[in-house]
């Protein structure tokens, strides 16, 4: 079997990403032992030792200060420089948006390829065979390549999370030089929502998607889009669910009529969406057409609630349709939390 090299990098307090744990139980599911771990950070010694009993039969490491943020130029070096001393076949990384911005780079830089969004890799005779999705996650492709090397970006969720007994490991740690042109860009600080207007919550166990039902006329034969924004964002406040949408509500702005403010086309769910990965979703509103619910395809436990009976929820695309009013509903729901 071929070396494989699953490449990490640390956040900014030391230790790894959700993310790059997921990348350690997709090595583990391979069944090899010829596993190399690079990392790169500002300090690494605290990662290592986090998947020290892994099963990797050696660690590599570059830290400095440089290496601190995320920037094209430095992490493109040291990526380069892991693998020149590695010499593996196979780079295997978490698809952190860190990784996706450098590794397409550096594969060019060596001659290799690079395939990105990767839900799936098992080893077959001798190499690794992938799984990935294609028009917008309708086709799924198994593929080998011969071309080495070969950079594979993992999607986060595809695995579970790595849990095994951190140790002590013993991380070989590479010197890198970095002119001062390749330290040009740099991060001053971080922006970030405050707790209670955070709406996407991609870690979050459930996903609440909004129909543009919610902005038409109610059984009064009146509007109540604001009472609907309120009852949505009560649920994902109260909740801590992460919040989507169809493309039909998110492009009601653009026809002038009612809508939800607070969404956006980050919100959309579905082909021309996100694909989410929660463990469990609730569609309100909404008729469940094909091209809103293959954004679903990874929800393992569906759910909707819907005015008509025989909606596309109810034709095998949800596993449990409640035939109510999502205003009521979602009332009642409210109070309970």
């Amino acid at each position: 079997m071929e070396t494989i090299l699953l490449l990490l990098h640390t956040q900014s307090d030391g230790s790894l990403p959700k993310a790059a744990l997921e990348a350690v139980s997709a090595v583990q599911a391979l069944g090899v032992s010829n596993v190399v771990v690079g990392l790169v950070g500002g300090e690494v010694q605290a990662a290592a030792n986090q998947i020290a009993t892994c099963g990797a039969f050696r660690f590599v490491g570059i830290s400095g200060s440089e290496f601190s943020q995320s920037r094209y130029a430095t992490d493109a070096v040291a990526v380069e420089a892991i693998w020149r001393i590695v010499d593996a076949s196979i780079i295997l990384a978490p698809g952190t948006s860190r990784w996706m911005r450098a590794l397409p780079g550096v594969a060019q830089r060596l001659g290799g390829r690079v395939d990105t969004h990767v839900v799936g890799a098992r080893a077959e005779s001798g190499s690794i065979v992938i799984n990935r999705w294609y028009y917008r996650q309708r086709i799924e492709v198994e593929l080998a390549r011969a071309t080495r090397p070969w950079m594979i970006l993992l999607d986060p969720g595809a695995y579970p999370p790595w849990s095994g007994e951190p140790g002590v490991a013993s991380v070989e740690e590479l010197a890198v030089a970095v002119p001062e042109a390749l330290q040009r860009t740099s991060v001053t600080g971080l922006e970030a929502l405050k707790t209670d207007q955070q709406t996407i919550r991609p870690d979050s166990p459930l996903l609440l998607v909004a129909g543009a039902g919610w902005t038409k006329k109610q059984k009064d034969g009146n509007l109540h889009s604001e009472e609907a924004g309120q009852l949505i964002l009560d649920f994902v406040g109260k909740s801590q669910s992460s919040l989507g949408s169809s493309k039909s509500l998110v492009d009601l702005s653009s026809e002038g009529q009612a809508v939800l403010p607070f969404l956006t086309h980050l919100h959309q769910v579905g082909q021309t969406g996100s694909t989410p990965r929660h463990a469990k979703g609730l569609a309100t509103c909404c008729h469940g057409e094909e091209p809103h619910v293959v954004g679903w395809r990874f929800i393992r436990d569906r759910r909707a609630i819907n005015l008509d009976p025989a909606c596309g929820w109810a034709r095998g695309k949800a596993d449990v349709l409640y035939v109510a009013d999502a205003f009521e509903v979602m009332r009642e729901v409210n109070k309970l939390l």
